[in-house]
């Protein structure tokens, strides 16, 4: 039996319990970053390292080795008779579930079947955030209750894979126009990522919204921050790396919204130990961005990549309309 856990956390408390098997944590960060159709495993790995290269600060033969030995290990399927995977409700987790579900229904699976532990929510626990909140003993005591995937499950999450990995978000609108029950947290994770795509009214996506937001009622330091971004947006499963590479967005162009309490802009990855001392400040043209007087994407230009979505000035500009609840496709100014 092979449990597949998103990250580390998980894992290495699940290996403390009393559950059979191996446990094998999977490692990516799918929120950010692009994520195309059309690509071989080579193309697709090379795409990914050279991403998470430069937003981590690893070097790319490092992160590309990683991606190889992860696809070397979901290989080994034929020699388990169970694959549990152990994910959570929020963006970030989903992302990761369909991505597997998809690279597991392009596979003859034979004789081993596959499970799923996920959850919103645990006794005892007012405000449960995920899997990594619990003991071992409680991950533990969630594994008979596991449910089984079958084929409406794989086919939705290919579905949605593909959906998410298109050149054109609609899709995404067109999917959760249908019955997406078979992974019940599938609809509202995607909810949350249309709201990423720049705002009408600003040019700014929720995350980013969100983040210059606080730090503009005082949450100025980035641990409360943090704490506070979690607490605004969990549906998200931001960690403090995807929330400083938010962040660091913030900090650049050529008419930065965001800068570091010293004036200075934000630059590499988030160092350990680093973020006890980190203090923000909106600059002026941020303060302007969020009161909706002037328009992020006009200010900076864009360069982004939303899954399969890629941002670019000056082309036409997928933007989030929140009074309709739709995408609309706009020119850029």
């Amino acid at each position: 039996m092979l449990h597949i856990h998103n990250g580390d956390s998980t894992a290495n408390t699940a290996k403390l319990s009393a559950l059979p098997g191996e446990h094998f944590a999977f490692r990516e960060a799918l929120l950010e970053g692009p994520t195309p159709t059309g690509l071989d495993q080579a193309e697709w790995r090379a795409i990914r390292a050279r991403h998470l290269s430069e937003a981590y600060g690893v070097g790319p033969e490092q992160c590309e080795r990683e991606l190889l030995e992860q696809e070397t290990k979901l290989a080994t399927f034929e020699d388990q008779e169970e694959i549990v995977f152990w994910f959570e409700h929020d963006l970030f987790c989903q992302l990761h579930l369909l991505y597997l579900l998809n690279w597991y229904s392009h596979h003859e699976l034979r004789k081993t079947r596959l499970s799923l532990v996920c959850i919103d929510r645990f006794p005892g626990f007012a405000d449960f955030r995920g899997l990594g909140q619990l003991t071992a003993e409680q991950l533990a005591s969630l594994f008979p209750d596991r449910g089984e995937i079958k084929a409406p499950e794989l086919k939705l999450a290919s579905a949605a894979w593909q959906a998410y990995c298109s050149p054109n978000p609609t899709d995404i609108e067109g999917l959760l126009e249908t019955d997406t029950s078979a992974l019940p947290f599938l609809d509202a994770a995607f909810r949350a990522h249309l709201r990423r795509f720049p705002s009408v009214e600003n040019g700014l996506g929720a995350i980013e919204n969100t983040s210059l937001g606080l730090v503009l009622t005082g949450k100025t330091a980035f641990i409360d921050l943090f704490q506070s971004f979690g607490d605004a947006a969990p549906i998200y499963g931001l960690g403090d790396a995807q929330l400083w590479l938010a962040l660091r967005k913030l900090s650049e162009g050529r008419e930065p919204l965001l800068l570091s309490a010293n004036g200075s802009r934000l630059e590499g990855k988030l160092a350990a130990g680093q973020a006890g001392g980190l203090i923000f400040e909106v600059t002026e043209q941020g303060r302007a961005v969020l009161a909706g007087k002037t328009d992020s994407v006009t200010l900076n230009g864009i360069d982004v990549w939303l899954g399969g979505v890629h941002l670019s000035s000056p082309n036409y500009l997928w933007r989030w309309n929140d009074e309709s609840g739709t995408l609309v496709s706009v020119p850029t100014q």
